[in-house]
């Protein structure tokens, strides 16, 4: 009889809270429910003095986050010393990447850092096929859907002409401009109207927002967390979901719009295309910068008369902690070599 032995894995996400983005809790009880998996949640103690095959990193910045200097001082010290176990002890670390660029508002001390951090990357996980590649092993493994997620919540009818937008409420995201495009849209067309939700990161966006539907008509805003009842109630209740980022490249809001069947508005990237392509004709429209309230009104006519539901089938959940624990074992093979030191992971009699 065939047995696989188990590969130690700690993730660097804590145990899921009530705010955690739904993409880590699925991946999470994905990778829990995973034969052949000894599956860890993030401390420092394990990360820096546990026993572990492989480190499996997303979003690294937040591991150098705090709400104080003292606490963001202490972060990065420990981030150093686990940089340190790393490079002593041979450790498979694999990154899952979400995004191309690192934050904007990281310090000198922090990039560097995360550059150490990614020359000792074994194996990245793309969440989509178009991710530029680097001199690492690559492997694909598409960002599931929200289908079963969102199942069970009360459900809206869309109301026609209503642009919706929920997340988080970052500069980069573009509010601004889609307040803009807004603003012009309802000049051309009265019965168009705007429901945003989401925390904004900063109270110059809340400002931003408030002005904007003290002046212009047909705004609603909640300038806080979403629970998941309200994202539904929020999207099925659009006609339109716009995404005004200023890039995009992996977008869960845009998956979790189209987990609601309902259409979304984006910025015109290799990835926006690459899904568009994937989930079928209508349900993904792509513009051009900058975003204007001819484009909303056009993707608004665009999206009216749609049927059916988007293709997700290629995002399903069955396999993902299987894909996960392949990608682990090649990434052990790739950083410590697959001689007969290594063959006791793979499968034997």
């Amino acid at each position: 009889m065939q047995t696989l032995n188990r590969i130690r894995v700690v993730e660097t996400f804590r145990a899921p809270r009530r705010t955690t983005n739904p993409y880590i809790v699925m991946l999470d009880e994905a990778l829990s429910e995973t034969d052949g998996l000894d599956y860890h949640r993030f401390s420092w103690p394990r990360a820096i003095l546990g026993r572990y095959d492989v480190l499996h990193i997303h979003w690294p910045e937040t591991r150098l986050q705090g709400s104080t200097r003292v606490k963001r001082a202490l972060n990065l010290w420990l981030f150093e010393l686990l940089l340190v176990r790393l490079r002593l002890i041979p450790t498979a670390v694999v990154r899952t990447v979400h995004n191309l660029e690192l934050p904007s508002d990281l310090t000198m001390h922090q990039r560097s850092a995360l550059t150490k951090l990614d020359t000792l990357t074994s194996m990245r996980i793309t969440l989509n096929p178009v991710t530029p590649t680097r001199n690492v092993p690559n492997c694909f493994i598409p960002h599931g859907h929200y289908r079963d997620w969102f199942r069970g919540f009360a459900r809206a009818a869309p109301t026609t002409n209503k642009l919706g937008y929920f997340g988080l409420m970052r500069r980069y995201k573009g509010m601004d401009a889609l307040l803009s495009a807004y603003a012009e849209a309802r000049d051309l067309d009265d019965s168009v109207s705007l429901d945003v939700g989401g925390l904004p990161s900063s109270a110059d966006i809340s400002a931003t927002v408030e002005r904007a539907q003290a002046t212009i008509p047909g705004i609603k805003s909640t300038l806080r967390f979403l629970e998941d009842s309200e994202i539904v109630r929020l999207a099925t209740g659009s006609q339109l979901i716009v995404l005004p980022y200023v890039t995009m490249h992996n977008s869960g809001g845009a998956l979790a719009a189209l987990s609601l069947d309902r259409p979304v508005l984006v910025p015109e990237t290799e990835a926006t295309i690459s899904l568009r392509d994937e989930v079928g004709e209508g349900w993904v429209i792509c513009f051009s910068p900058p975003l204007t309230g001819a484009t909303l009104l056009n993707a608004l006519d665009a999206s009216r008369e749609l049927t059916g539901k988007p293709d997700l089938s290629r995002r399903d959940w069955s396999d993902v902690g299987v894909r996960h624990r392949d990608a682990f074992l090649e990434a052990m093979v790739e950083r410590r070599g697959s001689g007969r030191r290594w063959r006791r992971w793979g499968r034997r009699g």
